[in-house]
């Protein structure tokens, strides 16, 4: 039987800033700028309106949108009406620079913000399925099983693969059987229920979350999934084949309580270990049973599967 991959906390996707905190960043960048404006208009001196660069690039790199080249008008209009003269046309060289800077930093840092964006997006993405890759798959898994750890409510791992694909490779190329593990992913994808998420984590081997899923749910959205891959007419290689090709075998294993008390910090990696094997134990059986079909399992707190 294969190894399991470690599933554990040290993983984690941070969110640039979360919903909650963008209020707070906005009226950080707003106050920013008045006071700024203020010392501006007390002063008139240079290192004072350099300051006017600070809200531009939290606004640009932590809030969406084109919050950054926004700050940066706002940093021209306040620049101007620090210094009156300029609303006479009185430009300095140095002032045209600063004007141009204002924008030039707020649009470069949205940049940076959306560059960091996507190579973040491609971290903990799957390039063949658009799934989650197990980097991602980790750190959506560890809060879900916190939350179900203190609400006491059911969590389901479904853990599945192509069967057969060796038989595909072999027969019709790899560039066929990747084909085919593409297209068990996109089904996969198109089948996650809301709250739902799910990775590849081997070479065609899927890992589904199903939180508040007890097994009777969690089988029924398996059982849509198998079907739907046993219904498909898959293209592989650019060959048209017949619906009943493709097939998958399912595990999963639902744990309907969770018991964290005093057992260390590491408890919500262990939960998530012992659900994702007993998932993987439950895979092997329904292969080992011919393919094509699902096998569940419940974990209870002592971690041992019951059928």
């Amino acid at each position: 039987m294969r190894a399991i991959p470690k599933l554990d906390g040290g993983s984690r996707i941070d969110a640039l800033v979360s919903a909650r905190s963008q209020p707070l960043l906005i009226v950080l960048v707003m106050v920013s700028l008045g006071l700024i404006y203020k010392l501006d208009q007390s002063t008139g001196a240079a290192p004072i309106q350099h300051l006017y660069y600070l809200p531009i690039v939290i606004a640009g790199l932590w809030l969406p949108g084109h919050a950054g080249l926004v700050a940066g008008l706002a940093a021209v209009v306040l620049y101007h009406l620090a210094n009156p003269i300029l609303l006479a046309s009185h430009y300095r060289e140095s002032d045209i620079v600063q004007i141009v800077l204002f924008v030039g930093v707020g649009v470069v840092a949205e940049k940076l913000a959306d560059d960091r964006r996507q190579l973040h997006r491609l971290s903990v993405t799957d390039d063949l399925t658009g799934l989650y890759n197990l980097r991602g798959f980790e750190a959506m898994l560890m809060p879900i099983i916190r939350t179900a750890s203190q609400a006491g409510t059911p969590v389901t791992l479904v853990v599945l693969d192509v069967d057969r694909l060796k038989s595909i490779n072999d027969t019709h190329g790899h560039r066929a059987g990747a084909d085919a593990v593409r297209s068990v992913g996109q089904i996969v994808g198109e089948w996650l229920p809301d709250g739902a998420f799910g990775c590849r984590f081997g070479g065609d081997e899927f890992v589904i979350a199903l939180p508040g899923h007890d097994v009777p749910a969690a089988s029924g959205t398996a059982e849509a999934l198998r079907a739907s891959v046993h219904a498909t007419a898959p293209v592989l290689a650019g060959v048209p084949f017949a619906p009943g090709t493709l097939s998958i075998s399912v595990g999963l294993a639902c744990r309907n309580r969770f018991d964290g008390a005093s057992r260390g910090p590491d408890v919500h990696a262990e939960m998530a270990e012992s659900l994702f094997h007993a998932a993987d134990q439950a895979l092997y059986v329904a292969k080992t049973a011919g393919r094509n079909q699902i096998h569940s399992v419940v974990v209870r707190i002592d971690d041992a599967p019951v059928r």
